[in-house]
């Protein structure tokens, strides 16, 4: 079943772009409105357009029906069970070669000081 959708799927896709490069320009239709052998045309008088615009709308239907019933398949295909999600490992925490910081941070002086002091930014005194 699945195959049959997909091959309806990529035939419909194809008709989809053979029609819309058949289709004429909206600029085309300028010489047919004044007559220009309109009337021996294969689709009449009113062109190509109406008849290509409709058969590509009803190609877009079953393109999008085929790609709802292929998202189905797939969805109903795929059986995930209990075995195939990992299970989560706990583990010992794990020791880091960085040495951790045990000293003390000094507070900026707003006064000066040693040489060791942030200097301040200008406008930022409280």
């Amino acid at each position: 079943m699945e195959k049959i959708v997909l091959i309806v799927h990529i035939l419909t896709a194809l008709a989809i772009i053979v029609l819309i490069l058949m289709q004429q320009g909206k600029g085309a239709s300028a010489g047919a409105s004044f007559g220009a052998g309109a009337s021996q045309t294969v689709f009449g008088s009113e062109g190509s357009g109406n008849f290509f615009t409709r058969a590509t709308a009803i190609f877009a239907f079953v393109f999008f029906c085929t790609s709802f019933g292929l998202a189905i398949i797939a969805k109903n295909s795929l059986s995930i069970t209990a075995d195939d999600i990992p299970a989560v490992i706990e583990s010992a925490p794990i020791e880091s070669d960085v040495p951790g910081s045990d000293f003390a941070v000094p507070s900026v002086k707003q006064d000066g000081g040693d040489a060791n002091d942030v200097p301040v930014a200008p406008g930022s005194e409280q």
